[in-house]
């Protein structure tokens, strides 16, 4: 039985209200409601970050990657993660990790796979990166080359919890060649709506670690940054997808960037 806390807004949920998904709670449409009054183009956000994550999936399934490892993955939206690799390389060996237990109940959306391909689901928290690889490990080689995604992930994780450490511990145990990927979100062009939005989640016990450029590029020392670089997330390889209606109406305040591991 899963138990689902509806008492507070979960990030998962409220990024599937802000795509017009019908997987949350009146909870978190309350909250999504009180942010969209500090910025009405949050669900904008939330649509560009997840087109910025099927383009660096189809970048890296385009140069040769057949493994991933998704944490923080979200309840199911289509295409997910698998379905945009599995386009390209229909052998990719996909893991999704996530410690919200709706996420689990929803998790056999995410398993529809192709048949070459692997596809499995991995209850698990980010702070404890010794059970997700242990379970990782079951459906991914790690001799060869994982792309690690985070999207959308560390700034719900405080630098108390030790954000920077945990990356470089899922990395550490990734062979040359691997990758990540991560998008964040940033108070650096909003400052004023960013400070009340960040009260307004805590207040309601939800965490939210805005990072600046610079901390956000901290992620990735040591790794060799995919052109170009550090970037807006609908300015990394807009080739690769279609615009989000709306993105260029104003700023999207976050960063997303691709990393190899050399």
């Amino acid at each position: 039985m899963v138990e689902i806390d509806t008492s507070k807004p979960h990030p998962a949920r409220m990024y599937d209200w802000y795509l017009g998904g019908k997987d949350n709670y009146p909870v978190d449409e309350a909250m999504g409601r009180q942010m969209l009054t500090l910025d009405p183009r949050v669900p904008v956000m939330a649509k560009v970050n997840r087109v910025f994550m099927h383009r660096a999936t189809r970048w890296l399934a385009g140069h040769g990657v057949r493994q991933f490892l998704d944490i923080g993955t979200g309840i199911p939206t289509e295409p997910n993660l698998h379905q945009v690799a599995q386009e390209i390389a229909p052998d990719a060996r996909v893991v999704y990790c996530d410690n919200d237990p709706i996420v689990l109940a929803h998790a056999a959306a995410l398993l529809r796979g192709t048949d070459e391909g692997v596809t499995e689901y991995l209850q698990a928290d980010v702070r404890d990166p010794a059970a997700i690889l242990e379970g990782a490990r079951k459906v991914l080689d790690l001799d060869r080359p994982v792309a690690l995604s985070l999207v959308a992930l560390l700034h719900f994780v405080p630098d108390e919890d030790g954000a920077h450490e945990l990356v470089g511990r899922l990395l550490a145990a990734l062979p040359s060649g691997s990758y990540l990927v991560a998008s964040h979100a940033t108070a650096d062009f909003t400052p004023e709506e960013s400070a009340a939005a960040t009260a307004q989640l805590k207040a309601a016990g939800v965490t939210l670690a805005l990072r600046s450029r610079t901390e956000f590029a901290r992620f990735f020392d040591g790794l060799e940054l995919v052109e170009p670089g550090v970037e807006v997330p609908q300015l990394w390889h807009p080739e690769l997808g279609d615009p989000v209606p709306g993105q260029d109406d104003g700023v999207i305040p976050g960063y997303g960037a691709v990393g190899r591991k050399p």
